[in-house]
């Protein structure tokens, strides 16, 4: 820059060997006549422009900006080659921990310290004449290399794209506006190939190191199998009578579903005191738990849709002279569709007739509980066609909230695209909803219905039929 050729001009002002070199480097062009661009010039590593610029920099573009303390000491934090011994495996092992790190070491390990090279591309934006004020220079282009060979440009190239500008802030408002392109010489296609054989080579590398590392020893299903993983958690319990609750649940497995050996598929909560969230009395349990199902797919000619595993829970209080009550029962189906699930039950307890009923919970604890848990759906017991309820009476309690993470596992998900029809009646089969069993059985009685009805048309004289339809 002007200002350097000014100042380096004397010898007094030549400090360390770099001043010493741009001095003669100064002397070398003025016997050969001269500077011949006096406006762009660079500042590189270690310019005293450089060390500034890396110290002082700013985030906004006030001239009041009072730097933080994270920014004050990432500013010294200088990212610059540095010659290091090679550290043994031994002494790395030995000193996994450094208990009184100096402060290079601090400055060395804040940060990912990737050597850098840094070049700023400058342009001495002052009027003629007036060449060689700080004021005037202003950064073009800065130019980082490090040490994986990385090249930043910043600010791009334009390419397509328009001018930068610059407007100085003087009498005449003068406006600047340059362009950066890439002039280096285009690569040669043997140079470029080479290129991508060493690239192939070490993301194959890479990736072999990465199967080292995560293995191949993963449990593959079977063919019509599909495997059910589900990472439940128990938020919270609101909106019952008693305070201290606890929950009680347990997974209830249909047909052609199991479980391996070592699966609890029961559990109970911790004890949980009630805190005020609005008008309601919420506990939150945050208790998690694991479930781990398969579901094998049976003979093809069947066309009932697979029941799902039902999560059957009871809300219980316990209380200081440990008298329990039963707040409410419910049931959850694990939803069939993989992903997250925020599902809140409402529940509901049996009730007696009378004041002595409630008289003997309040004073005593206890109160009509359910023999069968699973009377909450359809028992799993009951093997009839109509089930009665007739005089049983309930009263609606609080309700439960459960967070689901579900994950499936099946062959059916390799399918290539070519069997995709088939992977869907496969997904199809194996991802029944059980919540809509209700409506399947509309549908099904529906068809029975309408097969009685033709058996029935069939069965009647011909001569009947066709002096009803003339009739019509």
């Amino acid at each position: 820059s002007q200002f350097e050729v000014d100042l380096y001009r004397h010898e007094s002002a030549c400090q360390a060997p770099l001043d010493r070199q741009y001095r003669e480097e100064i002397l070398k062009l003025e016997k050969a006549g001269g500077r011949k661009n006096c406006r762009i010039f660079t500042y590189t590593d270690h310019d005293r422009f450089t060390n500034l610029e890396e110290h002082c920099q700013k985030v906004t573009d006030s001239d009041h900006e009072v730097p933080s303390y994270l920014a004050e000491r990432m500013a010294n934090v200088r990212r610059r080659r540095q010659d290091r011994r090679p550290i043994e495996a031994s002494s790395l092992k030995s000193k996994i921990i450094t208990w009184e790190p100096s402060e290079e070491f601090i400055k060395n390990n804040h940060v990912i310290n990737t050597p850098v090279q840094t070049m700023y591309i400058m342009g001495d934006l002052g009027p003629y004449g007036k060449l060689g004020l700080r004021q005037y220079e202003h950064v073009l282009c800065t130019i980082k290399v490090d040490g994986n060979g990385v090249i930043t440009v910043k600010p791009d190239f334009n390419g397509t794209k328009g001018a930068y500008r610059i407007e100085l802030d003087g009498e005449k408002r003068e406006v600047w506006k340059y362009t950066i392109e890439n002039a280096s010489v285009q690569v040669q296609p043997e140079e470029e190939e080479r290129e991508q054989r060493v690239f192939r080579d070490l993301y194959g590398r890479h990736k072999e190191y990465l199967s080292g590392l995560v293995g191949s020893e993963f449990e593959m299903t079977l063919p019509g199998t599909l495997r059910l993983f589900v990472n439940g958690e128990i938020v919270s319990a609101q909106g019952y009578e008693y305070d201290n609750l606890y929950v009680h649940f347990f997974l209830e497995l249909p047909n052609r579903w199991s479980s391996p050996a070592f699966q609890q598929l029961s559990g109970v909560t911790q004890t949980c005191a009630t805190k005020a969230v609005g008008w309601d009395n919420v506990a939150y349990f945050c208790y998690p738990f694991t479930l781990e199902m398969f579901f094998t797919q049976g003979d093809e000619s069947e066309d009932s849709l697979p029941q799902w595993p039902v999560l059957y829970f009871e809300v219980l209080s316990l209380d200081f002279w440990q008298r329990y009550r039963v707040e409410g029962y419910g049931s959850l189906v694990l939803p069939a569709s993989p992903g997250l699930h925020m599902l809140t039950i409402p529940t509901w307890r049996p009730v007696e007739l009378g004041t002595v009923a409630e008289l003997r919970r309040f004073f005593i604890g206890g109160s009509p509980e359910l023999e069968d848990i699973t009377y909450v759906r359809t028992p799993s017991t009951f093997k009839g066609e109509r089930l009665s309820r007739f005089g049983f009476r309930t009263e609606t309690t609080g309700s439960v909230t459960f967070r689901l993470y579900c994950l499936q596992q099946s062959k059916a998900f390799l399918e290539t695209s070519a069997l995709r029809q088939r992977m869907q009646s496969v997904l199809d089969r194996l991802g029944g909803f059980s919540q809509q069993s209700s409506v399947y059985n509309v549908l099904e009685a529906f068809q029975r219905a309408r097969r009685r009805m033709q058996e029935a048309r069939e069965s009647l004289p011909q001569d009947l039929i066709s002096t009803s339809a003339s009739a019509v």
